[in-house]
């Protein structure tokens, strides 16, 4: 049954990818436009994660596209991920890139890689370009970034973007958080005048395992206390499902979401020299062109 605050925003007909989906605000994205009608393809990078993810959203009555096991901080993984997209979805309307983490100790990927703008950044930067073409194809498509209010906080540092001299976990997650929206409005400029937008958002601050992994001295101090007041994974996957969905955003491209509302973003955010930047270093990182 279709949730009344979402009654013009259906999705019948539509396909739609979730990375990130076992779980959390992910899965709680992929119910929520599975149930306005969407055919849901979800990733997550535990198989039986994803297959659990998968009855979940079965059993809730929704339809479910394809279901992808990969882990998205290795490029070849991204690779993977998108030409088994490209093969099993032959129409692909909205990209929801979900996927991220947080990580207080320095790690390296499999392509000698910081962890976190990797995961962060430049697996959804090289997952939405290898599924243009797809997306472009869609009578109205839409890619759909979750970033965070860290972004705020975040600077892009050029001269040591992979944290090789002086690495902090949250340092890292904001760089990573910021690079998000200036991806999106590039994004957004590069595909004006097509038929795909491109918009960001923040989830809120949600209950969920991010960053129980790796978490930092504050995270296992504070967050037992503020457990009770963080907002549930579906309460924190309303404007993602609200982007991803709404009729009245068909044509909205380049914004930054909060509570379903653009809002304006960090005043580095709108830095289209550093966004160019940024851009031409992600390609060199993930041989994008």
């Amino acid at each position: 049954m279709t949730n009344d605050r979402y009654a013009d925003n259906k999705m019948t007909g539509k396909t739609v990818l979730v990375t990130g989906a076992s779980g959390g605000i992910g899965l709680a994205t992929a119910l929520g436009l599975s149930r306005l009608g969407a055919r849901v393809a979800i990733t997550g990078r535990d198989s039986d994660r994803v297959a659990a993810a998968a009855a979940t959203i079965r059993s809730a009555g929704g339809e479910l596209a394809a279901t992808f096991v990969a882990d998205l901080s290795a490029q070849s993984e991204v690779r993977r991920l998108a030409e088994d997209t490209l093969a099993c979805l032959p129409r692909l309307d909205v990209l929801v890139n979900n996927v991220g983490g947080y990580w207080n100790t320095r790690r390296i990927t499999s392509d000698g890689l910081e962890h976190t703008f990797a995961l962060n950044h430049l697996a959804p930067f090289l997952l939405t370009n290898l599924l243009l073409e797809r997306l472009s194809q869609a009578p109205a498509a839409r890619v759909v970034t979750v970033s965070s209010n860290a972004q705020a906080l975040g600077r892009i540092d050029f001269d040591d973007l992979q944290g090789e001299s002086n690495y902090s976990g949250s340092r890292a997650y904001d760089q990573s958080k910021l690079a998000n929206v200036l991806f999106s409005y590039e994004l957004a400029r590069r595909l004006d005048g097509t038929r795909v937008t491109a918009n960001a958002l923040h989830p809120g601050v949600v209950n969920t395992s991010f960053g129980a992994e790796d978490p930092a001295m504050i995270q296992r101090l504070l967050v037992p206390f503020i457990r009770p007041l963080m907002n549930s994974p579906k309460q924190g996957s309303a404007t993602s499902i609200h982007v991803a969905s709404a009729g009245a955003l068909a044509t909205t491209t380049g914004l930054f979401f909060v509570r379903s509302k653009p809002k304006k973003s960090s005043k580095r955010s709108y830095d289209t020299h550093v966004a160019d930047r940024l851009w031409k270093v992600s390609e060199q990182l993930t041989e994008a062109h």
